[in-house]
């Protein structure tokens, strides 16, 4: 189903047609916004360049968290293939265990 939300970005009302709810457009839109504002606080900018800039900004933010959400699964991974190691080293811990106790 899609959803049409109007926002405003850059004192500019759009209607935007998502597939996701109205919240998540509004966050979007927020941030975007949010951007555009960030980069024209000085006032020399073209409303294009403006954009450009801004669209740079989230852009860098976007990869950044793409870097570190895979960081993150690195470590997952590195942390369960040592979980894995240590509950075979257990196993072969309680054999042994098993073996010197069975041979009194």
């Amino acid at each position: 189903m899609r959803n049409r939300v109007a926002v405003t970005i850059g004192g500019k009302e759009y209607t935007m047609v998502a597939a996701e709810d109205e919240v998540y457009v509004r966050r979007c839109a927020e941030l975007v916004n949010q951007q555009l504002q960030e980069v024209t606080r000085d006032g020399r900018l073209s409303q294009a360049d403006a954009a450009v800039l801004a669209a740079m900004n989230v852009a860098d933010l976007l990869l950044k968290e793409q870097e570190a959400a895979e960081n993150l699964r690195r470590q997952v991974k590195e942390n369960l293939e040592e979980a894995n190691t240590l509950k075979l080293e257990l196993s072969e811990a309680k054999r042994e265990i098993f073996k010197l106790g069975s041979k009194k």
